[in-house]
């Protein structure tokens, strides 16, 4: 058995995310696909005493209508100081964001990646030290690709060997599982509701913010709080 997720790279992502690559054996970064503005790939939320504040990479889009995740550059390299400011300036008191702050700080203030996907990988591969995930990485741009979306899928999950594909839920309004079946290959959607909550800083309680919310508020005790983690898993953590 084997599990393979395919999706887009995203910045910090939230801990529904986090899940779907702990889930897999193999997760593929999709990146050959066209970038997406106002989307995940390059900004998220994080939470603040005025409520939730968006975190945005600034990327060169100007007359880029077809460009790919992957080609996408950065257009301002002074946005790691501006995020970690406010990262800084909203998680300083958070219980546990003294034990990371030097691993974060050492990411914004020292990044000098040129490209989105290159930005956002260092970030996951980090966070899933952090988290203890050590699935395996892979990009779409290490395979050669079909022309139709559902048949490059199919043969993505071929090619590394998949019994088993995971993808988010809004995907079923679009997926033709019938060429799964035909290749013998098992198709799930992930189910983000019912995640508990935890303590939070400031008023109220949100689920939709990136990972580092739970990461600074739970520290080693954050994937309690998320789905696809054992007990054990969280001891090993501690």
């Amino acid at each position: 058995m084997k599990k393979v997720v395919i999706t887009q790279s995203n910045y910090i992502p939230w801990k529904g995310y986090f899940d779907s690559i702990n889930t897999a054996d193999e997760f593929i970064l999709y990146d050959d696909m066209q970038y997406t503005r106002r989307d995940w790939r390059n900004r998220n939320k994080i939470k603040t005493r005025d409520g939730l504040k968006w975190l945005t990479i600034p990327v060169e889009v100007k007359g880029k209508y077809f460009q790919k995740i992957n080609e996408t550059k950065i257009s301002d390299r002074s946005w790691g100081k501006d995020h970690w400011n406010s990262i800084t300036h909203n998680y300083s008191k958070a219980p546990h964001f003294a034990r990371y702050k030097d691993i974060f700080e050492e990411l914004y203030l020292n990044n000098q990646e040129a490209y989105l996907s290159k930005v956002n990988f260092l970030f996951l591969k980090t966070i899933c030290g952090i988290l203890g995930i050590d699935t395996k990485f892979t990009w779409s741009g290490d395979f050669e690709l079909l022309e139709d979306r559902n048949e490059r899928l199919v043969d993505l999950c071929k090619k590394t060997g998949a019994t088993d594909y995971y993808s988010g839920p809004a995907a079923k309004a679009y997926m033709d599982e019938s060429l799964f079946e035909k290749e013998n290959i098992k198709v799930h959607y992930f189910d983000y509701s019912g995640y508990p909550e935890y303590t939070q800083q400031f008023e109220g309680f949100t689920h939709e913010v990136s990972i580092l919310d739970l990461i600074f508020n739970e520290g080693p005790m954050a994937t309690r709080y998320m789905k696809s983690f054992t007990h054990e898993a969280v001891k090993s953590l501690s």
